[in-house]
């Protein structure tokens, strides 16, 4: 994503929560963590790891080595300077691009980042592929409904208070145009039948589907009450039998 390495777009990533304060301070690790496997031993994949937070936290579950991508050259500079470790290998490289060798990986974690990929299928068939047999698929992508939403913003009311979050041309997946962090940015809407369906479809079992709610400790932020109106991250494992 060239988004990610925008000199303002970086600038306005790193004030987040989940930049500065890592995996305590995004709203879904509570859940997410939870649908991690035993780690102790194995061999970890992360599609668009970003600064590198779940490749450390693999380690510190007992990963014996943990290859991070990510297309941004500047997210994996931090991700070197913030969670560097022998036993981690960053490498720039797209989802789409990996050559996924065959029975390579016993897990492979995506935390928000298939929603920018346009053949989903794709994907799923390359990760069973680089998978040995029983290992572990677990990805976080944004939920159908909030990528499904018009602009991915609220309808507010004259004095700025959210209304309602309104959804339209939900069964025509596609790009979506949205403003983030005040960049452009171009996603991937996928239905929750496209999403699931692919994954069986390529051979998975579905093991866990969890729809992110932020956790109690996070209610007082600001606009934190408002994300139980509308489900936004979609949390899924699957594994390879």
């Amino acid at each position: 994503m060239q988004e990610y390495d925008n000199e303002h777009f970086f600038e306005e990533y790193a004030k987040m929560g989940r930049s500065r304060q890592g995996l305590s301070g995004a709203g879904e690790w509570h859940q997410l963590k939870l649908l991690f496997p035993d780690l102790k031993g194995k061999s970890v994949l992360d599609l668009g790891c970003g600064y590198g937070w779940h490749c450390k936290y693999s380690i510190q579950q007992g990963a014996g080595e943990v290859l991070g991508i990510d297309s941004s050259m500047r997210m994996l500079e931090e991700a070197k300077k913030r969670n560097g470790d022998e036993k981690i290998t960053y490498r720039v490289c797209g989802v789409e691009e990996y050559e996924y060798p065959e029975n390579r990986w016993d897990f492979v974690i995506s935390n928000l980042v298939l929603h920018y990929i346009e053949n989903l299928d794709e994907v799923y068939r390359n990760v069973k592929k680089t998978l040995k047999p029983g290992g572990m698929f677990l990805f976080n992508i944004e939920h159908p409904t909030f990528t499904a939403g018009v602009r991915e913003d609220w309808i507010y009311d004259e004095h700025h208070h959210p209304l309602y979050w309104p959804v339209d041309q939900y069964f025509m997946p596609g790009e979506r145009i949205t403003n983030f962090l005040g960049c452009e940015v171009r996603k991937q809407h996928h239905t929750l039948t496209q999403i699931l369906m692919g994954l069986i479809g390529s051979g998975f079992v579905l093991e866990a589907v969890e729809e992110a709610m932020p956790p109690e400790e996070m209610m007082e932020l600001p606009g934190m009450a408002d994300e139980l109106r509308r489900p936004m991250m979609l949390l899924v494992r699957a594994s390879v039998r």
